[in-house]
């Protein structure tokens, strides 16, 4: 049996022809939540039950779970179904697609990692203001003024610190729900400044490690590029006691081994949703070890 879905509806054939067939509702809300299921590779209800104790051959990816996986079979190039067929207009299809367009541009903005990086961004932001606002205070400090006048901008500093403390502890909470492996191997915070360094983090999971390794260094690297001397061996990876703990001579070595860690994680946290963290750190420490010996 052969499982094909169209735009409109589910077909099971055989030789012969149609077996069987679902209609979608020809309304375009419900078809563009079709397509978005069908689009985050999701297998529709429909196919579940037409699958059921019969073997189907599926020319889709996201269709392996339920059948078997043959795009060249000639069937499926031979096979023509025509929405018209079945009162399906055009319009139809143009208005659904405007609704799928719609669902998945809100369904990115409310995705967990770009609200990470707009977090990200606000606490770079609130740790500059804290700095001004601190070297302003100090300056202050050592003059005889009144108590009046400094303490409301004590308060403003008081308040910008605790938002900090905020932000951080929202980072972490939402860093353990959306990368955890990650999170697990360089810390919530690191992980964070990476994604919003990729500009995602789907982005940062088809990454090579030589570049995760250098995020956070682009100047540095452009410069290298431009003027010679020494490349940058790390970005914002730095950050981690494991590289900026280690003598000067073993940084980038260690590095290159963090950077190859994060790199499977991501895909972890993004593609197969697994916890491997307890592995890539036993392997993690098993590398800094022979680094270290060398």
């Amino acid at each position: 049996m052969y499982l094909i879905t169209q735009w409109f509806g589910i077909f099971l054939y055989d030789k012969n022809g149609i077996k069987n067939k679902v209609l979608f509702p020809k309304d375009p809300e419900k078809i563009a939540e079709k397509l978005l299921k069908m689009d985050g590779n999701e297998v529709l209800l429909e196919e579940k039950k037409f699958s059921k104790n019969v073997d189907v051959i599926v020319n889709e990816k996201r269709l392996r779970k339920i059948g078997t996986f043959s795009p060249d079979d000639l069937f499926f190039k031979k096979t023509k179904i025509n929405p018209e067929d079945f009162d399906f207009t055009q319009d139809l299809i143009h208005n659904a697609s405007v609704i799928l367009a719609e669902k998945k541009v809100e369904k990115k903005l409310k995705s967990e990692d770009l609200q990470i990086i707009q977090m990200v961004n606000a606490l770079d932001d609130l740790i500059q203001t804290s700095n001004l606002l601190s070297e302003r205070l100090d300056c202050w400090s050592v003059l005889p003024a009144p108590k009046y006048k400094i303490e409301p901008f004590e308060k403003v500093s008081a308040a910008v610190n605790n938002e900090m403390k905020r932000l951080e502890k929202q980072i972490e909470i939402d860093m353990m729900k959306a990368a955890p492996n990650i999170s697990k191997i360089i810390g919530t915070l690191i992980s964070a400044r990476l994604i919003s360094l990729a500009g995602g983090i789907e982005r940062l999971a088809t990454r090579p490690a030589s570049t995760i390794q250098l995020l956070g260094a682009e100047k540095a690297l452009f410069r290298f590029k431009k003027e010679g001397g020494n490349p940058p061996k790390h970005g914002v990876i730095f950050q981690h006691p494991l590289i900026n703990k280690a003598p000067k001579m073993n940084r980038g070595k260690i590095a290159r081994a963090l950077a190859a860690k994060i790199a499977i994680a991501t895909k972890a946290d993004v593609f197969t949703k697994r916890d491997i963290s307890d592995d890539l750190k036993k392997d993690l420490e098993k590398r800094i070890k022979e680094i270290k010996n060398l």
